[in-house]
């Protein structure tokens, strides 16, 4: 996994619990760091960093990437402004993931794993996503959903129908945004 995810996650706990606690969660963890946001870490000790976040703040590991994926969009806004400020609405921004956000990614770090997004049509008066992923963190995906959200000033509901985590071969998100 690349550091720049690292790195973020260090940032928004830093920002939420201060230093001192996330040197406990490292060392709680066994990380190795440093990370830069060119460097690549194995995704087990990301997984050890958020279980060990989790147990700091009494949380499960879903609530825990659910926290972080909201906590991120301000750090991600900061490192990439342009890839949010041509949007005026969340909609269209995560509409962009597949087709600008992640070529762009992939061109910054060569062999990146990122997920993949697709876009069934609307069902009703909700918006729909589908995720997939090798890692199968809908939960900080959800999470960055939410953040992105409140980055543009709106309120999202979202609803899971079909989870990779229950045996599903995707997750499905059912968007609603009101102002």
């Amino acid at each position: 996994m690349q550091g720049i995810v690292f790195r973020v996650l260090e940032a928004c706990y830093v920002d939420a619990f201060g230093r001192d606690a996330w040197r406990e969660v490292a060392a709680a963890a066994g990380a190795c760091g440093p990370y830069t946001h060119s460097s690549t870490h194995p995704d087990a000790e990301f997984a050890r960093l958020v279980t060990a976040m989790a147990s700091a703040q009494r949380l499960g590991n879903q609530q825990a990437l659910r926290w972080l994926g909201e906590q991120a969009i301000p750090h991600f806004h900061a490192l990439a402004p342009d890839l949010f400020d041509r949007h005026r609405a969340c909609w269209p921004f995560l509409r962009s993931l597949n087709d600008i956000i992640h070529p762009q990614v992939r061109a910054r770090y060569p062999g990146v794993n990122v997920p993949d997004f697709e876009y069934p049509d609307a069902t009703g008066d909700a918006q729909v996503i589908d995720y997939r992923s090798t890692r199968r963190m809908c939960a900080l995906a959800e999470g960055l959903m939410l953040g992105a959200a409140a980055h543009f000033g709106e309120s999202l509901a979202i609803t899971q129908s079909h989870c990779m985590l229950e045996g599903d071969d995707r997750c499905r998100f059912e968007l609603r945004f009101s102002p």
